[in-house]
């Protein structure tokens, strides 16, 4: 099939390692993602159901410790994956025409802690992926599979070179663009009331302290804010999509 629209970029081509039951379990059982080798302990390994063929080596709880990185919450399973194909913006585009789900945009959110948690609620709220700078964002890792817990494998993630335009393709694909800050003079809900439920919508948040660049605020259609307490200065960015994404759905209500 022939390509459209902004290419991909590059992915890594190292293979990740992932620990934790929903980490390893999902990848199992994704279609899409190839399986390289497979360690647990015997209970751990004893609960799956294991494709043929599959190098799987039976290990003591230390040894899995030294497999993953320093108190990783391995539970006894660790898998070594290849990362998923990349995906091209035009055909995520193409693939959620006609739906309302939303897509979640992050502007140099480069902690895989946060992009992890950023994937599972855009799960829990049917999102339709998530959009990354290919330079300032983690690549797939044990880390963002753990946080993630299983969405890595079912929220469609990409990765684009040049965000600000990503975010043109994205309006001409008929999404609002709205970004998230602090500085705005409205709030969301007030963003999102004139645009009614069939207009959809695409959240942009910015990198953690620092906020969204001037140049990613000019892409966007418009600027809104959460209704926090002046008590607290900001939200973590992953708590700011999360409440975002509900704002998103409930407005579909």
């Amino acid at each position: 099939m022939k390509r459209r629209g902004h290419r991909p970029s590059i992915g890594t081509a190292n293979r990740p390692r992932f620990w934790g039951r929903h980490a390893v379990t999902s990848a199992l059982a994704n279609p899409e993602r190839t399986v390289r080798k497979l360690w647990g302990t015997r209970e751990a390994l004893g609960a799956l159901d294991l494709p043929p063929g599959l190098p799987v080596t039976f290990a003591e709880v230390t040894d899995l410790g030294r497999l993953v990185p320093s108190d990783a919450p391995h539970q006894g399973l660790v898998a070594e994956v290849d990362p998923l194909e990349e995906m091209w913006l035009g055909d995520l585009l193409e693939h959620g025409r006609g739906d309302r789900r939303p897509l979640v945009v992050l502007d140099q959110v480069t902690d895989p802690h946060n992009v992890g948690a950023i994937l599972r609620s855009a799960a829990a709220f049917d999102a339709l992926g998530i959009v990354t700078q290919d330079r300032h964002a983690p690549p797939e890792s044990g880390t963002v599979a753990r946080s993630a817990s299983g969405a890595l494998e079912t929220v469609p993630w990409v990765r684009v070179v040049n965000l600000a335009r990503a975010l043109d393709e994205i309006a001409e694909a008929g999404f609002w663009r709205i970004g998230l800050t602090g500085h705005a003079t409205q709030t969301l809900a007030h963003a999102l009331n004139p645009l009614g439920v069939d207009r959809t919508v695409a959240i942009v948040v910015g990198a953690e302290g620092e906020g969204m660049r001037h140049n990613t605020q000019t892409h966007c259609d418009e600027l809104a804010k959460l209704p926090i307490s002046s008590k607290v200065e900001s939200l973590n960015v992953s708590n700011a999509a999360a409440i975002a994404l509900y704002a998103v759905a409930s407005r579909q209500d």
